[in-house]
């Protein structure tokens, strides 16, 4: 039989924990496969380690990894998937907002019509602020826009991929991850299963405005470069502007006489200028940064505690 891999990242998931593998151990009854499940403790600051702990004791399909502190969910997504034994592995959040109950439909998708992944993608984005769902959706029109990675709009993390595109995955060795890019980088035909909003079974959210909107930054800059271009054509058409307005007050001067007055405008366009300096500058420095990181080749994460260590205790 085929073994399905389930990796779980997790962050204070304690109380959504038990509810999930609950959810999970069910619908894997109505799938021909085996399971096991891989829960990665992201440094977590609740009980989220013993709850894996205890889960691993009462059932052997489940296993876990434990960070010594948090590094992030893209991280723990690396993880699993480098630990993942499976033909077949999924991605999904502790929360119960990825439906389990698609799990089957997945697996056909995979393993009878063809497919080398099965991805979801919500329809709906009920429950969530409206400036946040705005913003979101500007940003998926804006990346396929100017980058090379295919990216649905309301993609989520959630899905069934095969061994080989596991693999792909897993050659992008890159230490700033942006695995929504990834996915549809390496390409791979994909079935998309659409879902509406699902709202956390228990817990909170913890991915505020900013962290979302870093998290946006950083996927625009590992797969696209077109902001260094809009940099630097920006201060091209400010070298114009500039060159053509010195034209036209030295000709007015000239033939009427009348200097300007000067100073608000010098303000006005050293203002103007300096601004436009520090957006390349910040642009720039963006890019430098994540070239410095990658050059550093840490590792981008580190494990304290395995399933091994704890059934071992």
């Amino acid at each position: 039989m085929d073994l399905i891999s389930i990796v779980v990242p997790c962050y204070n998931e304690e109380e959504s924990m038990p509810r999930f593998y609950s959810e999970v151990t069910k619908t894997a009854e109505k799938i021909d496969a085996q399971i096991e499940i891989i829960f990665v403790d992201d440094g977590s600051k609740d009980l989220t380690l013993e709850v894996a702990r205890r889960l691993s004791k009462h059932d052997k399909r489940v296993r876990y990894i434990s960070f010594s502190r948090n590094f992030g969910k893209e991280a723990g997504m690396l993880a699993g998937l480098e630990a993942a034994k499976g033909d077949y592995v999924a991605v999904m959040d502790a929360d119960l907002q990825d439906p389990p109950s698609l799990l089957p439909q997945m697996y056909d998708a995979v393993t009878k019509d063809g497919y080398d992944c099965a991805a979801t993608r919500r329809t709906t984005r009920k429950g969530e602020p409206v400036i946040r769902s705005f913003f979101a959706r500007m940003f998926y029109r804006l990346i396929n826009k100017i980058s090379d990675a295919d990216i649905v709009d309301g993609a989520r993390d959630y899905r069934l991929m095969s061994r080989r595109m596991v693999n792909a995955v897993l050659q992008m060795g890159e230490y700033n991850r942006f695995s929504k890019g990834i996915f549809g980088w390496v390409g791979f035909k994909t079935k998309w299963f659409e879902y509406q909003n699902v709202e956390r079974v228990a817990g909170e959210t913890k991915w505020s405005f900013w962290k979302l909107f870093k998290y946006s930054v950083e996927g625009i800059v590992a797969f696209s470069t077109t902001p260094l271009y809009i940099s630097s054509t920006l201060g091209f058409i400010v070298c114009i502007v500039s060159f053509l307005m010195a034209c036209f007050y030295a000709v007015k001067a000239f033939i009427f006489g009348d200097p300007s007055a000067g100073f608000p405008t010098l303000v006005c366009i050293m203002l103007f200028l300096g601004g436009i300096q520090l957006i390349g500058i910040g642009v720039l420095g963006m890019y430098l940064s994540k070239t410095y990181l990658e050059t550093k080749h840490r590792p981008i994460y580190i494990v304290r505690e395995t399933e091994k260590d704890g059934r071992e205790e």
